[in-house]
């Protein structure tokens, strides 16, 4: 089966080993169709792996092996001489580390050679986390009792208590939450389907904004999407962010804030609260926990404070 990121096409150096543009081949359709990653996160995936494989045919490289550490570590410093920055180079890793992981848990290499490799250090940096109060804070900045506050409050509760994209969260039907049992359907990255649950406070926030907003905001208009403007249009990214940095400011909060600002204080907060990573994964709909692991710095962070803290010796 070819995809779009197939590396056998017009971009293959007549340097590099036909063989290894298979392997990467198999393992882009591995991420196709097993993970179901995204167009573009596969041709990213797809870029990465061309860029190592041209690497291995300009050192006389024609195959892989389970001794490849030391060049990967190679691959890793020139990547690094050309400009790279440690978030970047992350990127690659993460690739070459799925790449490696999935020939030797398929039997074509006898070990994983990448799994001894770690994140350059500052890894892959998250954007500003909220604490719990600054949360409170911007919550409390939607001003009034007007239907489209009422809508706003409900998208800013949903977004911190399921940890959504806003891009899913602006594409939800009415359907996909169910107010009863307290969890919302998501189609996510790669159109995978998750089941994430939200919290009281985000069940009130929709509640209300159902039966008092939603249909003063449709008027005569009708809609199967969940969160609507006026005249029953669907709420836009763009009109979300402008109304998120509204009250943002209002809030007073100094931080840079995004819809993925609440995405990450999502998973942070529910780290830092002793949550399972794996669970953290599935909420998040990460295809690779790996990705999920950037947020673990969170509860080390919070660790060492503790330690510092209440040690007697810290």
């Amino acid at each position: 089966m070819k995809t779009k990121s197939s590396l056998t096409d017009d971009r293959r150096s007549p340097a590099r080993n036909a063989s290894l543009d298979a392997l990467a081949d198999e393992y882009l359709n591995y991420l196709l169709v097993e993970k179901g990653l995204s167009p573009n996160t596969l041709a990213a995936y797809s870029r990465d792996l061309l860029r190592y494989l041209d690497f291995l045919a300009d050192h006389g490289k024609g195959t892989v092996s389970g001794r490849d550490t030391p060049l990967l570590l190679k691959y890793l410093i020139n990547l690094r001489k050309d400009g790279l920055g440690s978030r970047s180079r992350a990127r690659h890793l993460v690739t070459l580390r799925g790449f490696y992981r999935y020939l030797a848990r398929e039997g074509i290499l006898p070990r994983d050679p990448a799994r001894l490799i770690d994140l350059p250090k500052s890894g892959l940096k998250l954007p500003d986390v909220l604490s719990s109060e600054e949360i409170a804070r911007l919550l409390s900045a939607v001003e009034s009792e007007r239907p489209v506050d009422l809508r706003n409050l409900a998208m800013l509760e949903l977004l911190y208590a399921a940890g959504l994209r806003v891009s899913e969260l602006v594409n939800l039907k009415v359907t996909d939450v169910n107010l009863e049992a307290g969890f919302v359907r998501v189609m996510g990255k790669g159109s995978k389907e998750r089941i994430v649950p939200f919290g009281q406070s985000a069940r009130r926030s929709i509640s209300e904004y159902l039966s008092e907003a939603r249909p003063r905001l449709l008027k005569a208009h009708t809609s199967d999407v969940l969160f609507v403007a006026r005249a029953g249009r669907p709420m836009t990214r763009q009109g979300f962010w402008k109304m998120l940095k509204t009250c943002a400011r209002r809030a007073g909060l100094v931080k840079k804030v995004t819809p993925h600002s609440l995405r990450h204080s999502f998973a942070s907060h529910l780290l830092e609260g002793g949550a399972d990573l794996r669970a953290v994964q599935i909420m998040l709909g990460h295809a690779d926990i790996s990705t999920t692991q950037i947020y673990t710095h969170v509860a080390r962070d919070r660790l060492k404070r503790l330690h510092e803290k209440y040690h007697p010796r810290g």
